[in-house]
């Protein structure tokens, strides 16, 4: 049965994206079990889901994600908070950004 024939909308009584077979949260040790497994069958041994949400904010900023995006989605209080977490990441982006400035003023 589709979420919007049980509930009368799209989500579910709690607005989730996912869901067990009753509509509720998944518990957080099934979430951790999961999580885990999947990782396990690609060959990352330890993934747990917190890792799912950096490895997000890490590739946001890379393609380019304006910052305080990036912060609301991760539900950081402040911009400055998202930037000193992912600092080596971004200190990273600039030095490449500089070093593609540099090889295209170079060319003839």
């Amino acid at each position: 049965m589709e979420a919007e024939e049980l509930w009368g909308c799209e989500g579910g009584p709690e607005d989730l994206v996912f869901t067990n077979a009753l509509g509720r949260h998944y518990m957080h040790n099934t979430i951790t079990h999961n999580v885990g497994c999947i990782g396990k069958q690609i060959g990352i041994e330890g993934l747990c889901f917190h890792d799912l949400r950096h490895t997000y904010a890490v590739n946001a900023l890379r393609a380019g994600d304006d910052v305080k995006t990036v912060q609301s989605n991760l539900g950081h209080a402040t911009a400055a908070f998202t930037l000193d977490r992912y600092r080596h990441y971004t200190d990273d982006m600039c030095r490449d950004s500089a070093a593609l400035e540099w090889r295209h003023l170079q060319r003839p």
